[in-house]
C-alpha cells in the first residue's frame, strides 16, 4: 500500500443523470489504475461499486460507493454515487466529502434534467469540476451537439480539453488537445495526431488556447501581441481558472471500451485540487463559537461522518471523511456531538464492499470503522482535549409516504427495530405514526426509495413488512349549533343501567380543538359522575359521527340530565355521552374535513401545460408560476388524498425531468360529493370488518 499525504490526495465526486455510465467509468478508472483485474458490468451486476442486492437487482446505484485508487503518486478517492432522482440524499453526501466534481455526460442524449440537477447541486457547492461525455461508441453519440448543448446550459466557461476521433462504431480513441497527441484504444498507446482529424483538432485547441488566456491579463496581452504562449504556461493558468471554476474542461470517451480513461485519470491528478488547496474551514466549538481549521496531518482532529451502514451481522459501519489531524486505529476520540468517548477499533479504506485495513488516515482522507456506540451520520469526532464540531450535510426532506404492515406477528417486534435502523442508516428516510389513523409510515423521496428501504428490511432484518397507500387524515366538525339529549336505561335484573345527559354543541373557531364544559344546575348530574360524562365525551370524539374520523373545534357543554339513585353508574353516563355527542353531531351539519398540502412542481417549460392540466383534475388550486432559466416552478394547493402518489404520477408526465415538494398547510372542508363518497368507502369497509 502507497504511502501518501493530504496534498496527494483528490476527492472526486461522480454525478450525472440516471444511465449516462458513471458506474462504468468507475470501473474503467479501476481497471485502468490497477485496482481491478477485471471490468465488471452493471448488466450483470459485477460492478465494484454496485454491489448491494437491490442494486444488482435494478442495475442502478442506489447507495454512494467509495471506489479509491493510485494513479501518477496520486490517491483518488472516487466517489459513485446514484443518479435516480430518489436516491439524491447520497449525491448530497458525496458533493459534502468532496473538494472536485466529473459530472458524466451520455454522447447520444446530452443534456438531461438530472444533469441540470446536478450541475446545481455543484454550484450550490462551489466546487471545481470537469465534464466526461461518455459513451461515444454509441448509436447516435455527437460530441460537438452535445459540447453545444453543454454551452448554452451551462456557459462558455465550459472548454473542450480533448476531443474524440469518430464517433458511434467509427470511435477510435480521444485527442488531447493540449499535448496535441492521440491516444489509441482501450490501451490509450499514444500516437500522432492522424491527417484526417489535424484540421479539427487545430481549431479546437486555438479555442481552448483562447478561453484559457482571457483568464490572464498578462497572457491576453502577450497573445493579443503574437508572442508565444508555451504550453507550461497555458496549464498554469488553465489549473488555476479550474480551481475557481472559471474554466470546465470537457473530456470524452467510452467507458465501456476504456477509451479515454486514462487521459481523464491525467487530468484529475493535474487540474484539480487536493484537501490542501481548498484552504481554510470553519469548524465551531461546543460553545457555538466558529474557529478556522487547516487541512493538515498535524492539526487538531476532526472527522465528519457522512454515512452509517446498519448491518445486522457486522454491526454499524461508519464512514468518515478527516478534514484535519490524523485518525490512528486502536484509539480512543471524542464525538463532540454527543459528548462522549468512542471507541476506535482497526481503521478501514472501503471499496465498494471490500475493506483494507489502515494504520491511520490523514486529513482530507476517506476511511471507515466497525461498531462505534453512539456515532451516527452528521457526528464530528475529534479530540477531547479540543472539541469540534463541522457543520453537518443537509439532507432533503422525504416528500412521499406509505404505511407499512407487517405481515405476521412476528414481523411486528422485528419491524420496530428495524425501521429506527434504517433511519439511522438513510438520513432521507423518516418514520412516524400517524395519531388519527393509527398507521406507521415509512416516508421517502419517492416511491422507489421507499420500496428499497422496504427490500433492506427485509433482508438485513428479516422483517417482512406489506406497503399500502396512506389512510388519509380526514376531521369532522360541525357548522351549526345543536343540543342533544340521550338516555341509557338498561334493566337486567338487579341493579340496572341508568344515566340522561342533555349535551350542547357548537362550533369553535379553526385550530381550537375540542372543549368540554358543564354548566349543570340543581345537581341534575351528580358531580361524581361529570368525568365519567367527560371520558364518554372524548371518546366519541375520537370516533366521530359522520364517517368515523376524528372530531375537531367543537364545544361540548353538557346542560342537563337525570340519574337513579340506585342504577345510575359511571358506566352508565359514559354510555349516555358517548351516544349524545354522535347524535349531536349529525343534527349540527356535520362536514369533513381535510388536510390541504403546498405543492411545489418543478418542470421544464415545455411541460408545464401537462402539469396544470392533469393538477386541475386533482382540485389543486394552482397559486402561481416562477420561470427561470427554462424551468418552471408552479406553486399550488393540492388535497393530500390527490397528492397521495404524486411522485409516480410526476415521474410518468415528465419521463423524471419533475421534481416537487409538498409541506402541509391546512385543514379545509370536502366537498360534498366528495364528502358522499368517502362515507360510502367507510360504510363498505365496516361492513367487510364484520364479515
Amino acid at each position: 500500500m502507497p504511502t501518501y499525504t493530504t496534498e496527494q490526495i483528490r476527492n472526486v465526486v461522480l454525478l450525472s443523470h440516471s444511465g449516462a455510465g458513471k458506474t462504468s467509468l468507475s470501473e474503467a478508472i479501476l481497471f485502468t489504475t490497477g485496482t481491478i483485474n477485471r471490468l465488471g458490468k452493471v448488466t450483470e451486476g459485477s460492478t465494484t461499486s454496485d454491489y448491494e442486492p437491490e442494486e444488482t437487482k435494478r442495475k442502478i446505484s442506489i447507495s454512494l460507493s467509495l471506489l479509491p485508487c493510485f494513479w501518477q503518486e496520486t490517491k483518488l478517492n472516487l466517489v459513485d454515487t446514484p443518479g435516480y432522482a430518489d436516491f439524491v440524499g447520497e449525491v448530497k453526501a458525496g458533493l459534502r466529502i468532496a473538494e472536485a466534481a466529473i459530472v458524466v455526460i451520455c454522447a447520444a442524449s446530452g443534456v438531461e434534467i438530472g444533469t441540470r440537477q446536478v450541475w446545481n447541486f455543484i454550484e450550490q457547492a462551489k466546487l471545481p469540476r470537469l465534464i466526461f461525455v461518455n459513451k461515444m461508441d454509441r448509436e447516435n453519440a455527437d460530441f460537438q451537439r452535445v459540447l453545444k448543448e453543454i454551452r448554452a446550459r451551462f456557459g462558455n466557461r465550459c472548454v473542450a480539453l480533448q476531443f474524440p476521433m469518430g464517433a458511434q462504431s467509427q470511435f477510435k480513441g480521444v485527442i488531447d488537445l493540449l499535448s496535441q497527441k492521440a491516444y489509441m484504444g482501450t490501451d490509450a498507446k499514444e500516437s500522432d495526431i492522424p491527417e484526417e482529424f489535424k484540421a479539427e483538432a487545430a481549431s479546437m485547441r486555438e479555442k481552448l488556447i483562447e478561453a484559457v488566456v482571457e483568464q490572464d491579463d498578462a497572457l491576453t496581452t502577450k497573445y493579443l501581441e503574437g508572442g508565444e504562449i508555451s504550453d507550461e504556461e497555458i496549464r498554469k493558468v488553465l489549473r488555476q481558472s479550474v480551481l475557481t471554476g472559471k474554466l470546465v474542461p470537457v473530456l470524452a470517451g467510452s467507458a465501456l471500451q476504456n477509451a479515454g480513461t486514462a487521459a481523464l485519470l491525467n487530468v484529475i491528478c493535474k487540474l484539480l485540487p487536493s484537501p490542501k488547496e481548498v484552504g481554510t474551514l470553519t469548524a465551531k466549538t461546543p460553545a457555538g463559537a466558529e474557529t478556522p481549521l487547516e487541512p493538515q496531518d498535524k492539526g487538531p482532529l476532526a472527522a465528519l461522518v457522512f454515512k452509517t451502514n446498519a448491518d445486522p451481522y457486522v454491526g454499524r459501519l461508519t464512514y468518515f471523511r478527516v478534514y484535519s489531524g490524523t485518525m490512528e486505529s486502536n484509539s480512543q476520540i471524542w464525538n463532540a456531538n454527543k459528548n462522549g468517548v468512542e471507541r476506535i477499533g482497526q481503521l478501514f479504506m472501503l471499496r465498494g464492499k471490500t475493506q483494507e485495513p489502515q494504520p491511520r488516515l490523514v486529513a482530507g482522507d476517506i476511511g471507515a470503522v466497525a461498531k462505534l456506540a453512539v456515532t451516527v451520520t452528521g457526528d464530528t469526532l475529534c479530540s477531547k482535549e479540543k472539541p469540534l464540531i463541522l457543520p453537518a450535510i443537509q439532507f432533503p426532506s422525504p416528500i412521499f409516504s406509505m404505511a407499512v404492515q407487517p405481515k405476521t406477528k412476528n414481523d411486528l417486534d422485528k419491524m420496530g427495530s428495524a425501521l429506527p435502523r434504517l433511519i439511522e442508516e438513510d438520513r432521507t428516510l423518516s418514520v412516524r405514526k400517524e395519531p388519527d389513523t393509527g398507521e406507521t409510515l415509512l416516508s421517502g423521496v419517492g416511491e422507489t426509495h421507499v420500496e428499497v428501504a422496504v427490500e433492506k428490511m427485509q433482508r438485513k432484518f428479516g422483517a417482512e413488512v406489506k406497503l399500502e397507500t396512506p389512510q388519509v387524515p380526514y376531521k369532522e366538525t360541525i357548522t351549526t349549533t345543536a343540543q342533544s339529549e340521550y338516555k341509557h336505561k338498561k334493566q337486567t335484573g338487579g341493579h340496572g343501567q341508568y344515566g340522561h345527559v342533555v349535551l350542547e354543541l357548537e362550533p369553535l373557531p379553526k385550530g381550537s380543538g375540542c372543549e368540554f364544559t358543564e354548566r349543570v344546575v340543581g345537581g341534575s348530574v351528580p358531580k361524581n359522575y361529570i368525568p365519567s360524562v367527560e371520558k364518554g365525551v372524548n371518546e366519541a370524539v375520537h370516533q366521530g359521527g359522520l364517517a368515523g374520523f376524528p372530531v375537531v373545534d367543537v364545544k361540548i357543554t353538557l346542560v342537563d340530565g337525570s340519574f337513579h339513585a340506585v342504577d345510575s353508574s359511571d358506566i352508565a353516563f359514559k354510555i349516555a355521552a358517548s351516544h349524545a355527542v354522535r347524535k349531536g353531531m349529525t343534527q349540527a351539519n356535520p362536514v369533513l374535513l381535510e388536510p390541504i398540502m403546498n405543492l411545489q412542481v418543478t418542470v421544464p417549460d415545455s411541460l408545464t401545460g401537462d402539469i396544470i392540466s392533469d393538477l386541475n383534475t386533482r382540485r389543486a388550486r394552482v397559486q402561481g408560476m416562477i420561470p427561470e432559466d427554462g424551468i418552471n416552478v408552479i406553486e399550488a394547493e393540492i388535497p393530500l388524498a390527490e397528492a397521495q402518489h404524486y411522485a409516480t404520477v410526476l415521474k410518468s408526465l415528465t419521463q423524471g425531468q419533475g421534481t416537487y415538494t409538498l409541506q402541509f398547510v391546512r385543514y379545509e372542508e370536502v366537498p360534498t360529493h366528495v364528502t358522499q363518497k368517502i362515507i360510502a368507502e367507510r360504510e363498505k369497509l365496516r361492513e367487510k370488518a364484520k364479515d
